[in-house]
């Protein structure tokens, strides 16, 4: 008698890196974009347009200051808990690019230090993603 199950296959550990390994190349990949775009505004839209790409490729770490004074007593690689909501709203990729999206079709908007900012915040996300850090749990580690 033999049965069947619906169980999903497990991925083996080869194809599992393949496919971190292929996702992190793309995140590079994008990051690498953002980046020379970024100066790319800077360059022609002057110092301002570069300053707030700088400021928007450091500024998604700054979350981690929410919370500086609970650091000593976590955890290695923990974030405490009370700065995961922070770093999380500053480290997801939908955010820049609905934002540039509204500026890309927004005519009443049109200001190119921000589109800066944009893609220096799309740049820090990406290497982020390229370097194996992501988005938190509640209790604030990596997630999977």
């Amino acid at each position: 008698m033999t049965t069947t199950t619906n169980a999903t296959p497990v991925p083996t550990p080869a194809l599992r890196t393949a496919t971190t390994v292929a996702r992190r190349t793309a995140w590079l990949a994008g990051a690498l974009f953002w980046t020379a775009f970024a100066v790319l505004e800077g360059v022609n839209h002057g110092w301002l347009a570069g300053a707030l790409a700088l400021l928007f490729l450091i500024l998604p770490d700054l979350t981690f200051l929410v919370a500086a004074d609970e650091a000593p007593r976590m955890a290695k690689g923990q974030l405490p808990p009370r700065a995961v909501p922070y770093y999380n709203a500053m480290h997801r990729a939908l955010v820049p690019l609905g934002l540039l999206v509204a500026y890309a079709v927004q005519p009443l908007f049109f200001w190119p230090p921000a589109f800066a900012a944009l893609c220096g915040w799309l740049a820090h996300i990406s290497y982020d993603r390229a370097f194996g850090y992501g988005l938190r749990t509640k209790e604030g580690f990596q997630r999977d």
